[in-house]
Order: structure tokens, then C-alpha cells, then sequence
């Protein structure tokens, strides 16, 4: 603009052309520019100018006002004058006026006042105005700086000398986003975007999302060093602060995106096996259990889901020595206690002792059993139907971070999604943040869930166990790494294949070649032990009453 010369301000004069008292003012050459209509008179050495503005007045504006030094704020009246922010008068009110003007130049279209106790209002047409400060600058360049108000780009650009593009948005950091989408055209013509918004929660929330206007690379996010915004580090006489914070700005990455150089060091180490399973053949073919993943188990009623829980609790607790915690909801904890004692010793002590004469336990030995494994770290749910999701996340994170518990089992998320207002949405919620929780904790969560009716054979009679049988199976389908299913044919004509569970893996994100495999266990009715089977037992002869096979446990 013309006014824009190597030349300092000298004064204000009245304007012969709209008749304000002050808004012209003189610069050492001798032009003269008045803020309020832009009538401009030439310098020493200049031509006359034959250029006249076809002046026309934005209606519900105030008198401009004149420029003048603003102390308790660092700012000068030179920087005042440049970027016509002006002291008038508003309904016999004082106030601070920041006048805009159209974006690429013209008269004064809209004004922003401060009244003292920093309320704000806005006159005359804000939409045809663009940034504040827009007009001070040519159209693209090295950089553009962006601030959260009028007086912080003032702040900037006094300095720098009022040397480099520096804009602010009209309604701060809550319509900054609009703002900058308004002219993006413009900002584009610039190679460098630095947002330098105010570093509380709203301007760094502004900043981030006005970021993503741009394209990768372009835009970069300024904090400046122990201070809130640019103002208070002018005032605190840190002005290099404000430059330092403009080289130093970082470039925008949106959360959650990384680089090849930020995981380098994680993907060069090796790939390790998990904790395994309680069965040989099933920890080779899921190659263990890893921290951070969620396990789901889909089973019928009577296949074999409580002992093969039993067993793999008792395995976690005894052979790998780890805490472990268990939300069994339909089940007591003395209950759970007595399975795992069955377990231990191979006693079914949760069956009566109907002939006294030839007794399955004694007394004796259940107490003996309890005792050995007392010591082990098992916590235990006891609120036997409650089924807050909320109230048992809470939970397993204070048993992760209190008492260092990495294996956790819930039986089951039917009856968790069943408590919800609407089970179908209640149960994306849970299965989202058990996600995030086993993320967020590095812990293995074990989760049964209850199967629907499958439209053939039941499960209770070795139907096959599908994704699409779990109840929510979009939402566990999701979160979960790892799906087994279980089935039993409790109708089966040989008496010994009706206590045969079939282990089918029916996903198995880190490895899918996995899916598909089943690992056979009988049940052995005396000891109340799953025993691992060699082979299929459902390709022998149906008459064989005999069955290969070792139970893993060491007693």
C-alpha cells in the first residue's frame, strides 16, 4: 500500500477529505495517509496523485478514533498507526478499537471495540472483513503468523520491525477454524503457516484443528517460552521470546500419526513368544497370550467353559506364578476357590459325596488343597450379580497399577451388555474401552461371552461354534485378537465323546494361519481334569473306550 514506506510517522492531522479531526497521518517524507478513508497525499519528490477513492462508508461504525501508544501493553504509537488500532469513543464509553478493512485494501468495513473490562463487540459487516491485518500485506511469501487476537499480532509484528506477515482471527480461538477457512485461499500463498494461539486448553485445541486445513508439511504450531500468548511476553519486555517461538514452531503432526524413525527402535526388536496357554498345542498354535490384546472365549451351556477356565487360571497362578484377577459374575467366590482346589488336587470337591461309603473327597483334603494354593495371588470379584462395567473397569485398573495383576478373566460380557439401557449399543461402548483399557494397562483381558442360537445343530450337541454365534459379534469381532470357540456333543451315542471339548480358533489377528485349527480335551470324570488329546478323537472308531492323552499339570 502506499502508505507503506521507509518513512516514520511524525503526527495526526485532520483529513481534508471525510473531515475527521486526527485520522490523517504525516510521515517524515511528507505523505500523508488517513486511516479512516484512505485519502492519501503525495511525499516530497512524488507526483500528485490523480487516484480518488470512491469512498463509501460502512453504516453503524464510530469515529475511528486516533492512534496513540498503549503502555500497559508495550505497544507504540507507531505500531498503533500501522495497523490502525485506534482509542475512541462508544456511547460516552471509552474503548480500544481495532478497525478492519476489506482484505485486499479499502475502507474500514468493520470494528472490533475493547471496553475496560474486556468485554468486546463487533460494528458494521464482520463477513466482508478477512483477517485483521490482512491489507498490511502482499499476497503470498516465506511465512505468514497467525494469532488468537488483535493486539498479540500486533505484538509480533512490532517485534519484528512490522517487517513479516503477521495476521490475527476476528472472534478467537472459538472461530478461529472458520476464520482460517474463509482465507484459505490466501494463507495458501504462503510456503509457512505458524499459528501462534494462546497455550491454554481452547488455543491449543484451536490450533490443532485449524492445522488440519492445511496440506502435511505447511503449517507449524508456536509455544512461546513461559508465556500465554505474545502480549504478555512483550510486556514482560521478552520480545526475543516471540521470535524464538516463530523458528521453533513445530510442524503439525495429528496424534496418532508416526514415522518410520518413531517405531524404529520397536520394530527392531524381536518378535517373542507370549505366556502360554495351560496346553502345549495351544500356546504353538497361538503362539501364547500377549499383553495388550483382548481373548474371547464363546461357549454353550455344560461344553466345558468352567473347567477349561479353572484350568488356565490355576496354570497362570501355580506355573507361571503370575497375580491374577477374576470377575466370574455367576459364580461365588468360595465357589471359584473349591474349582481351582478340584483342579489342583484332582478331587471334584464341587460334587457332593453321595455314598458315604466310598467317599469322592474328605474334608481333609479340600482343606489341604486350599492351603497350597493359598499363597498365590488371585483376586477375586465378590459381588455376585452385579454387572456395572463401569464400577469393574475401575477396578482392573487399580488391581494393574496397585498390585501389578497383567492376567485378568471375566465371565461373562453377556450379562455386562445385558445391564446397559440398549445391550447392542452398551456393548460397543464396553468392548471400546475394554480395548483401550488392555492398551492403556499392557494386560491380557480373558472375556467369555454367551453364544446365540445357531440355526442348525446346537452347540450343546457339537454344533460349530462361529464368529457371528457371539453375542456382539460385530463389536468383539473388533476388539479382539484372539477368538476360540468351544463345543461339546452332549447327545453324542458314545458316552466317552460326550465329554470330548473341541478348542476351535476361529480368529487370530498376529498370525492367521492359525484359524482353523481345534485341540481336542477330555474330560476326566474322576479327577474333574481337562486332559489334552493326542489326535482327533472323533476320526477313531465311535466303540474305542479308550483315549490317548497326558494332563500337562506337574502333580
Amino acid at each position: 500500500m502506499r502508505h507503506e514506506t521507509d518513512s516514520e510517522f511524525v503526527g495526526h492531522e485532520p483529513c481534508p477529505e471525510c473531515g475527521s479531526a486526527d485520522n490523517l497521518a504525516r510521515y517524515t517524507d511528507g505523505h500523508g495517509y488517513c486511516f479512516g478513508c484512505e485519502h492519501y497525499e503525495p511525499g516530497d519528490g512524488q507526483p500528485p496523485s490523480t487516484e480518488r477513492k470512491d469512498y463509501k462508508r460502512v453504516t453503524g461504525l464510530i469515529p475511528v478514533g486516533s492512534p496513540q501508544a498503549f503502555p500497559k501493553r508495550g505497544l507504540t504509537e507507531e505500531t498503533c498507526a500501522k495497523w490502525g488500532y485506534t482509542a475512541s469513543e462508544f456511547n460516552g464509553n471509552g474503548v480500544q478499537v481495532a478497525n478492519y478493512r476489506e482484505p485486499s485494501g479499502g475502507a474500514v468495513v468493520a470494528q472490533k471495540l475493547r471496553f475496560k473490562n474486556k468485554d468486546f463487540k463487533f460494528l458494521g459487516e464482520p463477513k466482508q472483513a478477512g483477517l485483521y491485518g490482512q491489507w498490511l500485506w502482499r499476497d503470498g511469501g516465506r511465512r505468514v503468523v497467525i494469532t488468537e487476537g488483535e493486539i498479540d499480532a500486533l505484538s509480533v509484528s512490532q517485534v519484528q520491525s512490522h517487517k513479516w506477515p503477521v495476521v490475527s482471527v476476528k472472534n478467537g480461538a472459538q472461530g478461529a477454524h472458520k476464520c482460517l477457512r474463509d482465507q484459505l485461499q490466501w494463507l495458501l500463498l504462503f510456503e509457512e503457516v505458524v499459528l501462534m494461539f494462546d497455550d491454554d486448553k481452547p488455543g491449543r485445541e484451536a490450533a490443532e484443528k485449524c492445522a488440519m486445513l492445511f496440506p502435511p508439511g505447511r503449517c507449524k504450531i508456536a509455544r512461546i517460552d513461559g508465556h500465554k500468548d505474545a502480549n504478555e511476553a512483550l510486556v514482560a519486555g521478552e520480545g526475543s521470546k516471540i521470535v524464538d517461538a516463530i523458528f521453533g514452531a513445530k510442524s503439525f503432526r495429528p496424534d496418532g500419526v508416526v514415522t518410520i524413525s518413531d517405531v524404529k527402535e520397536e520394530a527392531l526388536t524381536p518378535t517373542e513368544m507370549g505366556l502360554p496357554w495351560f496346553g502345549d498345542t495351544l500356546s504353538y498354535e497361538l503362539y501364547g497370550r500377549r499383553l495388550g490384546e483382548i481373548i474371547a472365549i464363546g461357549a454353550g451351556t455344560g461344553v466345558g467353559k468352567t473347567e477349561f477356565l479353572a484350568k488356565q487360571i490355576h496354570y497362570d497362578l501355580t506355573i507361571l506364578n503370575e497375580p491374577v484377577a477374576v470377575f466370574l459374575l455367576e459364580q461365588r467366590p468360595h465357589e471359584t476357590v473349591k474349582r481351582l482346589a478340584s483342579t489342583h488336587a484332582g478331587k471334584q470337591f464341587h460334587v457332593p459325596n453321595r455314598d458315604p461309603d466310598n467317599p469322592l473327597w474328605t474334608p481333609s483334603e479340600l482343606r489341604e488343597a486350599i492351603e497350597e494354593i493359598e499363597h498365590h495371588r488371585l483376586f477375586l470379584y465378590d459381588s455376585f450379580g452385579a454387572t456395572d462395567w463401569d464400577i469393574i473397569k475401575t477396578t482392573i485398573r487399580h488391581l494393574a497399577h496397585a498390585e501389578g495383576v497383567r492376567l485378568f478373566y471375566l465371565d461373562h460380557l453377556t450379562a455386562l451388555a445385558a445391564a446397559e439401557d440398549d445391550e447392542r449399543t452398551g456393548l460397543e461402548r464396553i468392548m471400546s474401552e475394554m480395548g483401550a483399557l488392555v492398551q492403556e494397562l499392557n494386560i491380557t483381558i480373558h472375556m467369555v461371552s454367551h453364544l446365540s442360537t445357531p440355526d442348525g445343530t446346537p452347540h450343546e450337541e457339537g454344533g460349530r461354534v462361529m464368529i457371528r454365534h457371539f453375542k456382539g459379534s460385530r463389536a468383539i469381532g473388533f476388539w479382539c485378537f484372539t477368538m476360540i470357540g468351544l463345543e461339546r456333543d452332549q447327545q453324542h451315542e458314545n458316552p466317552n465323546l460326550r465329554c470330548v471339548t473341541t478348542v476351535r480358533i476361529l480368529k487370530h489377528r498376529p498370525v492367521g494361519a492359525a484359524v482353523g485349527q481345534c485341540v481336542f480335551y477330555r474330560y476326566d470324570g474322576e479327577t474333574g481334569r481337562l486332559l489334552e488329546l493326542d489326535k482327533n478323537p472323533f476320526e477313531e472308531n465311535d466303540d474305542s473306550e479308550n483315549f490317548s492323552g497326558e494332563d500337562d499339570l506337574p502333580f
